[in-house]
């Protein structure tokens, strides 16, 4: 979400909650052995959990520097 639709922007928050369902997921991938996958999805979880830590930069996209 961005200052211009109106709404209040709680990148963190959102963050955090992607991070948890993008762990189940990457997990369902490792138990199959769909390895690129998991990978891929890890990956997605790293970012969220950075950017729930750090909260988001002034334009929404990533952590602050």
């Amino acid at each position: 979400m961005t200052a211009d639709d109106g709404r209040k922007s709680d990148a963190p928050s959102a963050a955090q909650y992607i991070a948890s369902f993008v762990e189940e997921l990457a997990q369902i991938a490792k138990n199959h052995d769909l390895d690129a996958l998991a990978y891929i999805l890890d990956m997605a979880r790293l970012e969220a959990d950075q950017v729930s830590k750090h909260g988001a930069g002034p334009d929404g996209r990533g952590p602050r520097g």
